[in-house]
Parts: C-alpha cells; structure tokens; sequence
C-alpha cells in the first residue's frame, strides 16, 4: 500500500478523450495518415534508383524476380532458335563459311541468363 503524504496532491489520471463528433474524428484519422507517412517515410527502405536504370547501350534485361526455371526455360528456348537459325544457314553455305556459321552462339544472351 502506497502512503500518500499530507501535503502532496496528486493529479487526477488523464482519460484519452474519445473523438465523437464528426469533425474530431475527421481530424484523429487525418492525424493517423500522418503519422503512417512519416514513419513509412522514415523505416520503409528506399529503392535505389541507379539500379533500376539501364546502363546506355544495354539493349537486354532480365525482369528482377524472375525464378531460375523460368529464366533456364527462356534460355533453352533461345540457344534452340540459335542454334536452327545457324543450322538452316550452315547448310546453305559451303566451306570455311559453313563451318563458320556452324560455330555461331548467342554468347551476349547466353551470358546476360546465366549470369543472374
């Protein structure tokens, strides 16, 4: 038990008061939206925007988010088109030129998938 002496007041407890009229409630939701734009302002992590940019000349991108079937799945599609692109192509030419467009490869596509 708490002993209080003589000569001390104490305040009285201080209730929150309860907004109950239109405008009062108005103001107490406008006072929250502030209050959650500063904080997500503040704690939300901020994107970097030099990542999402392009580099100049970059001509491919790879979607962030993709999984890696999907991305293995697009690629494997793409080395097969290469690849009968160059065959079609092989078997119209003769000699040195045959053997050359045998030995084509998407490298700069092959590299863009694989390095993600």
């Amino acid at each position: 038990m708490v002993k209080h002496s003589p000569g001390l007041r104490h305040p009285p407890p201080v209730a929150r008061a309860v907004p109950s009229s239109p405008s009062a409630k108005s103001k107490a939701k406008q006072q929250d939206e502030t209050t959650q734009r500063v904080l997500d302002h503040y704690l939300l992590p901020k994107l970097d925007k030099s990542q999402d940019e392009p580099k100049p000349g970059q001509v491919f991108t790879v979607v962030k988010g993709l999984d890696n079937e999907c991305l293995l799945a697009n690629l494997s599609e793409t080395l097969s088109s290469a690849d009968a692109m160059a065959n079609e192509l092989a078997f119209d030419l003769e000699g040195s030129r045959h053997h050359l467009a045998l030995g084509i490869q998407p490298s700069p596509l092959w590299e863009r998938a694989c390095s993600r």
